[in-house]
């Protein structure tokens, strides 16, 4: 795809507009204009925190994009970025299953290795979250991709707190992120088998809420069942704003990556659509581009503004919640941008992605990123 378009789409969710892409038809590649995001409940079952209590632990400032810092470089495919309350981060390199702990002025040094990984192609050591003293972990193992937890101090075996998710080639989704209502959020894949994303009593092509011990959440659409949203290809970011509600970020396949906001128990589409459905059996995205400009990976919210960090694309995009145009930022700077994530300071840490050998740079300068907040 050579001629870069950004699609208009019309949003409906629950009858209100939201948010709007902007045709450019033409190459210039022209943002998307953003409208602002109104209020979204939950449902009533839901056990979501109030935005008071979001807004509370909201970090102060603006990540200054202007001014970057690397924390780190050397990284073998860094995936997952966890941010700890003490200022480091622990980072998972997706081919060796090891985790770094990195902080600014020192050397990474690893902390642990998750035994049983099995990486190959998109598989491997991918999300990371940290809750109390656990850290949390997706990996692909032997037979399926599967979440694990345990303590740094101490040492010992992880405990898998859930698997059977769907393992292929490509497609393993991976990315993990807690909630504000304190519930684990797991975004899988469809692992290359489509009819997956459709079918409600398979973990793969979802976004699951579980618990911290891996079970099915309280509140959950079906009941005794993990699954929080269907219809999904190939979730790659969860990320909440200060009012609690939720984005989701996902690959298309050949013509349109998708933001969509996450509501329990709604259907997203695939396969049977890619970015616009015109169905009222499913849920339309919010915002989309062209493969060529995205193939977006991690997000963040900091403030009314929702970072979304691109593969293919080689940008930062940062999307105004509140009304404005979307923007594209770091374009070809530093190569495929995997994950973004904002730390309690209010700065935000971006991973680079150019060692699994699909981008244009070199092949050893993955590195970690920091932007100090203003």
């Amino acid at each position: 795809m050579n001629v870069i378009r950004i699609t208009r789409l019309a949003l409906a969710v629950t009858g209100a507009a939201l948010l709007t892409a902007c045709s450019t038809g033409d190459g210039d590649g022209a943002p998307p204009t953003v409208q602002p995001v109104p209020p979204v409940s939950a449902p009533a079952s839901a056990a979501t925190a109030s935005a008071a209590t979001a807004s509370e632990r909201a970090p102060s400032g603006v990540p200054d994009l202007s001014a970057p810092e690397t924390v780190a470089d050397g990284i073998d495919v860094p995936w997952g970025l966890a941010l700890p309350a003490d200022g480091s981060a622990l980072v998972a390199e997706r081919d060796t299953g090891d985790i770094l702990r990195v902080r600014p002025g020192e050397q990474p040094r690893r902390v642990y290795t998750v035994p049983g990984v099995d990486a190959g192609g998109e598989g491997g050591l991918l999300g990371l979250a940290v809750r109390d003293d656990w850290v949390y972990a997706y990996h692909t193992a032997t037979d399926d991709n599967r979440i694990v937890r345990f303590r740094l101090t101490g040492g010992g075996r992880p405990e898998v707190i859930f698997e059977g998710i769907a393992k292929g080639s490509r497609h393993n989704g991976g990315r993990i992120a807690f909630g504000p209502d304190g519930m684990l959020y797991v975004g899988t894949g469809d692992a290359g088998d489509e009819p997956r994303s459709q079918d409600r009593d398979d973990p793969s092509g979802k976004i699951l809420r579980i618990t911290a011990a891996g079970e099915p959440a309280p509140g959950n659409p079906w009941a005794g069942s993990p699954v929080w949203t269907l219809g999904h290809r190939n979730v790659q970011g969860l990320a909440w704003d200060d009012q609690g509600r939720m984005y989701g970020i996902e690959f298309g396949q050949n013509r349109y990556d998708e933001v969509n906001l996450i509501e329990g128990g709604k259907n997203y589409g695939w396969p049977a659509v890619e970015g616009r459905a015109d169905d009222d059996r499913f849920v339309e995205p919010i915002v989309a581009w062209d493969t060529d400009e995205a193939s977006p990976s991690g997000a963040a919210v900091s403030g009314d503004t929702l970072y979304v960090a691109a593969l293919r694309g080689e940008r930062l995009w940062t999307v105004p919640l509140g009304g404005g145009s979307a923007r594209a930022e770091l374009t070809g700077e530093y190569g495929r941008l995997r994950t973004v994530a904002v730390a309690p300071d209010g700065s935000l840490w971006l991973t680079t992605s150019n060692t699994d050998g699909r981008g244009d740079r070199r092949a050893d300068d993955d590195r970690i990123l920091r932007f100090p907040a203003r």
